[in-house]
């Protein structure tokens, strides 16, 4: 008993409280671990501590425990608490060790390759007999299909699966998902284990089985605080902010989360209430003394920060649900909205203006336009020659609050902001992974907007642009299959003439 509470004080110190759930089962089933079942019933009293680095004696040990995990006697309960010991080995190691326990996955507990062919053979041997020299074809067919269908499900994914059963079992294995993908760039066998978990955690993240929740200022301080955590888009810094985004009720959130998981949300979304379409996220943003608008006469809701929260489910999406989940529930309340856009930034915008910059030089913009921005750089350095005169422009302090800077670089940098958007490409698709991810849920570009958003992450990225992706009830279905079978990307006519 002592040692399970020193691990757990010492693994909650660095992991935190996302990963307790190990140490907490340990504490309230610990008569499993010491013998107040048999042996058979418990699967023994487990092998102990292991070398945080995991070194080949403690590997092997570790291998004899996963084997009798999968193969060796014993009921369900039994099974459950030699996944509780593997899952309390894993958070004791350091990273070294996670990745040898990652490599023991990939290596040893892949599918049995040689047995399946056997399967295949003898499966490929029966249909090809002709029925007469069968007597039972149909029930043979089906036993070896059987055996297929079991050899095609590698040992480690059966072993993973116990921890469904576990409290907070899948946040676990979440969690060891988001450590293992950094390793996978450039190795076969671990991509092949992430692929395996990563098929494993979206049959049981289906949305049907999700759970959207309106959030509230009056939500735990706990729960708030990981919103607060895991805002990707526009950074919270202060419980100012938060109530800024929650308490006024012409703001919404909304999030998606697991029954297994009922503390962490999945995905979630910012939305305000306004009239017309909003281009500018400073002032949705403003924590000052703002006009709280009546809910009931906005026309417009706009979706300004959508963010994924748990790293571990990457490739799997909820977005395009959350979306349409949100406006449903939205007109529920408020009937008279008739407009449902984003306020999205840009990410990517400037490295791909500086990569133009290099391999096109003064062709990048007519001429008349590089002249003027010319112009206005020679007034700061009197040596400055052709296109460099757009990024020197760009990096000067406090440009965008500059007018005549930004006289000269709002046409151009518009031109060129829906060039990239439209013209950038990855395959058919768009480059831009936040266009990508609207353009496929079948909304449309509507409008760049121009500094709409000057925070310092809105400079760096996207100097200071903004796009609008509109949600047309009666073109979302069109839209959406234009571009995912075509690469279509869905404008408006104004977003359309900026292109050319």
């Amino acid at each position: 008993m002592r040692i399970f509470r020193a691990i757990h004080r010492q693994v909650s110190a660095r992991l935190g409280g996302a990963r307790r759930f190990l140490y907490t089962v340990f504490d309230d089933t610990n008569w499993k671990m010491t013998g107040a079942g048999s042996d058979s019933e418990t699967g023994g009293a487990g092998i102990g501590r292991v070398d945080p680095s995991l070194p080949d004696k403690d590997w092997a040990l570790i291998k004899a425990e996963i084997d009798e995990c999968l193969y060796g006697p014993g009921s369900e309960v039994s099974e459950r608490t030699r996944a509780m010991e593997l899952g309390r080995l894993y958070l004791g190691l350091n990273e070294k060790g996670r990745q040898r326990f990652f490599r023991l996955l990939a290596d040893e507990y892949d599918i049995d390759r040689a047995g399946l062919a056997r399967d295949i053979a003898a499966w490929g041997e029966l249909h090809r007999r002709p029925d007469g020299e069968n007597r039972r074809p149909d029930s043979l067919l089906r036993a070896v299909e059987g055996e297929l269908r079991k050899g095609l499900i590698p040992p480690r994914i059966r072993l993973l699966s116990r921890f469904n059963g576990l409290p907070e079992g899948v946040k676990f294995l979440v969690d060891m998902r988001e450590e293992l993908i950094p390793l996978t760039r450039g190795d076969p066998l671990l991509k092949g284990l992430d692929t395996d978990l990563k098929a494993l955690l979206t049959g049981w993240f289906d949305v049907g089985f999700l759970e959207l929740r309106s959030i509230t200022w009056e939500a735990p301080a706990s729960l708030l605080e990981r919103f607060a955590r895991y805002e990707a888009v526009h950074a919270i810094a202060s419980w100012n902010d938060i109530k800024n985004r929650l308490a006024p009720p012409d703001r919404r959130c909304y999030a998606y989360f697991h029954p297994q998981m009922p503390d962490e949300p999945l995905i979630f979304v910012w939305v305000a209430l306004v009239k017309g379409i909003a281009g500018n996220v400073q002032e949705l943003l403003d924590t000052g003394d703002r006009p709280i608008r009546d809910p009931f006469e906005a026309d417009t809701a706009i979706f300004y920060s959508i963010s994924n929260a748990q790293q571990g489910l990457a490739g799997i999406s909820f977005g395009n649900f959350l979306i349409k989940r949100v406006v449903v529930d939205l007109l529920d309340s408020y009937r008279q909205l008739t407009t449902f856009a984003t306020l999205s930034p840009i990410p990517g915008f400037r490295g791909w203006l500086a990569e133009r910059i290099a391999e096109e030089g003064d062709n990048l913009l007519a001429n008349g336009e590089l002249q003027a921005i010319i112009e206005v750089a020679k007034e700061i350095r009197e040596d400055i020659r052709g296109i460099a005169a757009l990024p020197f422009l760009c990096e000067q302090k406090g440009w965008h609050q500059r007018p005549e800077i930004t006289r000269v670089l709002e046409r151009p940098l518009l031109g060129l902001c829906a060039r990239y958007l439209t013209k950038a490409k990855r395959g058919k698709y768009a480059r831009n992974r936040v266009a990508h991810f609207h353009l496929s849920n079948g909304a449309r570009m509507e409008r760049i907007n121009w500094l709409g958003d000057t925070s310092r992450k809105g400079l760096d990225d996207s100097l200071g642009l903004m796009i609008n992706y509109l949600y047309p009830a009666d073109e979302i279905e069109k839209n959406h299959e234009a571009y995912t079978d075509r690469g279509e990307i869905a404008m408006s006519a104004g977003f359309g003439k900026r292109v050319g």
